[in-house]
């Protein structure tokens, strides 16, 4: 399905980016793990697809650094002639109320998770378009659908990545370029572990489906983009919330 594909996952280290890069890889492509945080959960997901019988690299990089991103895709082509699949899953979270929410968490936020998207994306674009195709696919959030008490950062950061992408979408398509994004809901990974059962409980009373998601549905959403089934998709945003956003 996504045999001789050369994918780049950003935050693929856990959670969600993990689920994606696994799921890739499963399907035939090389997946270049990127994490910041930590090279040990980069190394133990690139050993879970190694042990499936696919084939990873893992490469640090802060995306919210442009320059960085800039090496990282050369050395990416550099390495293997080309790259096909872009996931920006890479993202953060500095939590408070608007009121009492500081400039420099609103700027971190922003930075990785929008300007990071950004960062990618614009230093893949030339390579992509010299290949006349490719695959970008943008995680957002329900929260940059419907907003957030206390992630006014986080929701803009989402929102914004939604907009990102319709707009890459019309510039980039008539190279044979997609452009999508996947919006997931309240999904079960060790970002929402730490929450109390009374939230865990309240959220999914908003969800349609009475029940939280999981990462592996959301990567199956993304690897469908990245196919070729998915060739006449592009400037969508699928909501991957059990209806959470209704």
């Amino acid at each position: 399905m996504l045999k001789d594909k050369v994918a780049l996952v950003t935050g693929a280290g856990r959670g969600i980016g993990r689920a994606i890069a696994c799921s890739l890889a499963k399907k035939g492509a090389f997946v270049i793990v990127n994490y910041n945080g930590s090279k040990e959960k980069a190394k133990e997901t690139a050993a879970l697809i190694e042990a499936e019988g696919g084939k990873a690299a893992v490469y640090g990089c802060n995306v919210a650094d442009f320059e960085a991103c800039g090496e990282m895709i050369a050395a990416i082509v550099r390495e293997h002639g080309h790259i096909d699949i872009l996931v920006n899953n890479a993202g953060i979270t500095r939590d408070n109320l608007l009121m009492k929410m500081s400039e420099d968490d609103f700027d971190q936020v922003i930075d990785v998770n929008l300007k990071g998207c950004f960062n990618t994306m614009k230093q893949v674009s030339r390579q992509l378009l010299k290949q006349r195709s490719g695959k970008i696919i943008n995680i957002s959030s329900v929260a940059g659908v419907i907003g957030n008490t206390g992630q006014a950062n986080y929701c803009a950061s989402k929102a914004g990545i939604i907009g990102l992408t319709k707009s890459a979408a019309r510039e980039l398509g008539s190279r044979g370029i997609t452009v999508n994004a996947v919006a997931p809901g309240f999904i079960e990974t060790e970002m929402t572990a730490g929450l109390s059962d009374t939230v865990k409980e309240s959220l999914k009373e908003q969800i349609l489906l009475k029940r939280t998601g999981q990462a592996g549905e959301v990567a199956e959403v993304v690897a469908f983009l990245a196919s070729e089934a998915a060739d006449y998709i592009t400037g969508q945003v699928i909501s991957v919330d059990g209806g959470m956003a209704l």
